[in-house]
């Protein structure tokens, strides 16, 4: 126990030179700064998590919003905007989780006499998430999720609810049900009546889904809940799930406890999923379960779900085929 004890002097002495808060990087602007060309402007250091067509997960940039649209602006790439009149909700809550994610977890690894364990009770930090829910061009639905300071969050929702949310129901274009397009596959926004489920966790699972089913198979055509889609027929197949079972686990304490985290804190998600073909008839149903054990962070169970769902879903297509 003496190496741990040195270590954890060493450790706190180092985190005595980092900023109160680790998101709270050199040049992030906190709160709003003075109007530009009379658009008041908000802008908050942010680390991309999931749901942005055409960026990479854990890009970090800075995340504006005015009164007419969202940014992200990546530190690399081309930013992504989001009109504040397709924004259907914004959602923030707060999760524990370790510090310096996958090379903390490493670091612990390193320390003996079973220091690492200890280790795991003070590396650990409170982030913010920020999930906006909108609606693209065609009317399509998306969820996207940014990780933003603890403290920050709450000023980031507010100022995304200033302005009245855009039509959450949408006319979606009817298809020519005399014809089926091969390939493409109507994802519909899950159901979530059973089960309270933290809005992140719900953007998180569409857009596994969708982006899984997406790359899934060359032929695979993804049609969004919402989507006016330019196709000459109606979706081949359609899939629908509802969330029947949710248990928001607690990543620290699953890496605090050693061998035992593989069963205490665990993080989890239960679904019923269905999967139609264009006439309405079921083709398959499945209950689908998730869990996150461990010293992985708990969002990864939306992946987790996604992953198993998909595999059902291709493996029912070959059959049918």
């Amino acid at each position: 126990m003496l190496r741990f004890h040195r270590f954890l002097l060493l450790f706190l002495s180092f985190s005595s030179f980092l900023p109160c808060n680790v998101w709270a990087m050199p040049g992030a602007v906190r709160g709003v700064r003075p109007d530009v060309s009379s658009t008041s402007v908000s802008q908050w250091r942010a680390q991309y998590v999931f749901g942005l067509p055409g960026v990479k997960p854990k890009r970090k940039g800075q995340l504006e919003v005015t009164s007419a649209e969202l940014v992200f602006n990546p530190e690399s790439g081309k930013p992504v905007v989001v009109e504040r009149n397709r924004i259907l909700a914004a959602s923030a809550s707060n999760e524990r989780v370790e510090l310096w994610g996958t090379a903390g977890r490493i670091l612990r690894m390193t320390i003996p006499e079973g220091g690492g364990l200890a280790a795991a009770g003070v590396m650990h930090h409170k982030v913010g998430l920020l999930t906006v829910e909108y609606r693209d061009e065609s009317g399509g639905y998306h969820g996207v999720v940014f990780k933003v300071a603890a403290d920050e969050v709450e000023a980031a929702l507010q100022s995304l609810a200033e302005i009245p949310a855009a039509s959450s129901d949408p006319q979606a274009a009817s298809c020519d049900a005399s014809w089926v397009k091969p390939g493409a596959v109507l994802l519909k926004a899950p159901e979530w009546q059973q089960a309270q489920v933290p809005a992140a966790y719900r953007a998180l699972v569409y857009e596994h889904l969708a982006d899984r089913l997406q790359h899934g198979s060359a032929r695979t055509i993804v049609v969004r809940d919402g989507e006016r889609t330019p196709l000459q027929g109606c979706p081949e197949t359609t899939i629908q799930i509802a969330v029947s079972h949710f248990k928001q686990g607690n990543q620290v304490q699953r890496a605090m406890s050693g061998p035992v985290g593989m069963f205490m804190g665990t993080t989890q998600m239960e679904f019923d999923a269905s999967i139609t073909n264009a006439a309405g008839k079921v083709l398959r149903r499945e209950q689908v379960k998730a869990s996150v054990r461990g010293d992985n962070e708990s969002l990864t169970v939306a992946d987790s779900v996604a992953k198993k769902l998909v595999k059902h879903y291709y493996r029912e297509l070959k059959h049918t085929n």
